[in-house]
């Protein structure tokens, strides 16, 4: 039998750490240069790391990475894969985000091909138009080579996932707000499969969590951070849509926002693109979303992109 890479065992004892977030988890590679060295640091060396905490610590000290080993032979039975900092496939623009995710739990698969991505969001309580909508704006940017992304909810998730599958080729990857293995909605089981088979699910929680609220909003920021740009097709005012619109502001990502909802109206009255369903060139559009100037968090003004 081979042996688990000790690496990934490790990776995975250090994100099951409770409180431990991308920005500590950085500061801790940077300080120890790989993720044994912080196991075998000493207390008061990782006391000095901001954010960690004495319980935090304690926790750390419980955790036993070579236990870990068994989890990730049995991922890889449910045919799941673990992506951590230390692997190529791990996308780039994820790992450069402030709270980039530790690691990344992945069923399906990822490609470099995946980078030219498009973001496509809204309500779950979507009208028949919008949804009519949100399947035609996946299916043709994905037939121009763009991978498109959602989050697998009811509504105008779905709409944008069934879109870009239905195009030949195309692409889409779904994030999750759940464990890898607690799909949610459950609605949605038959089309995760059939996003697995074409693009990848992607979830940073243990593989066992059930969806939760501040997941769920979590999962907002990688929505955003995977793209060149967010479409937030139909939306309310206070929604998770307008959550990953902000989010892909302060990221530096091109933001859109189609018209005819309260969320959306509000994004127009902002400085995000007004898209005319009835009046797009979409080959105009995927050259815009392509040719995007990708900016890191920390080069966006605070002026750029207002979105309220």
């Amino acid at each position: 039998m081979n042996l688990v890479p000790m690496s990934k065992a490790h990776w995975l004892a250090l994100a099951s750490l409770s409180g431990l977030g991308g920005a500590t988890a950085k500061k801790l590679l940077e300080q120890f240069g790989d993720v044994e060295s912080v196991f075998d640091a000493t207390d008061e060396q990782l006391l000095e790391i901001p954010r960690v905490t004495e319980t935090m610590l304690d926790n750390l000290r419980a955790l036993r990475p070579e236990k870990f080993g068994e989890e990730i032979y049995a991922l890889a039975g449910d045919e799941i894969d673990l992506l951590t900092w230390d692997d190529a496939r791990f996308p780039k623009r994820l790992r450069e985000l402030k709270d980039a995710p530790v690691i990344l739990f992945v069923r399906g698969a990822m490609k470099k091909g995946d980078e030219n991505a498009v973001a496509i969001v809204g309500t779950r309580a979507a009208s028949e138009e919008a949804t009519q909508v949100a399947t035609t704006f996946a299916y043709e940017l994905a037939l121009r080579g763009l991978c498109v992304v959602s989050g697998l909810a009811i509504g105008i998730d779905t709409a944008a996932h069934v879109g870009a599958l239905d195009a030949e080729e195309g692409r889409t990857i779904a994030v999750l707000g759940s464990g890898i293995r607690m799909m949610h909605p459950r609605e949605n089981a038959e089309l995760a499969t059939r996003i697995a088979s074409r693009g990848a699910l992607i979830s940073e929680w243990m593989p066992n969590a059930p969806p939760r609220g501040p997941q769920l909003m979590a999962r907002d920021r990688l929505i955003s951070g995977l793209s060149r740009a967010v479409i937030v097709v139909e939306a309310g005012a206070n929604s998770g849509s307008m959550d990953t619109a902000e989010r892909a502001r302060k990221q530096g990502r091109l933001v859109y926002a189609i018209p005819g909802s309260e969320g959306t109206e509000g994004l127009l009255k902002g400085r995000a693109r007004r898209l005319e369903p009835d009046a797009i060139d979409f080959d105009k559009l995927a050259d815009e979303i392509y040719t995007q100037d990708m900016r890191k968090e920390n080069d966006v003004s605070p002026q750029q992109g207002t979105l309220f």
